[in-house]
């Protein structure tokens, strides 16, 4: 949200498939989640994997 990217922008930016990018934006203090996914998208924001762990668990 911080960018003012939908959820198909992040997918398309960062390679991950719209349904795992929409499940992590819908789901917070998720229990497992995939390492590369999360690895594309911090890359794609520009922020350590940590960073979105940590939103994603509040």
């Amino acid at each position: 949200q911080e960018k003012g990217w939908t959820l198909k922008e992040v997918s398309d930016r960062s390679g991950v498939i719209y349904s795992t990018v929409r499940h992590y934006a819908r789901c917070p203090g998720l229990k497992t989640i995939d390492y590369t996914s999360m690895d594309k998208l911090a890359r794609t924001f520009d922020v350590m994997v940590q960073d979105l762990v940590e939103i994603l668990e509040e």
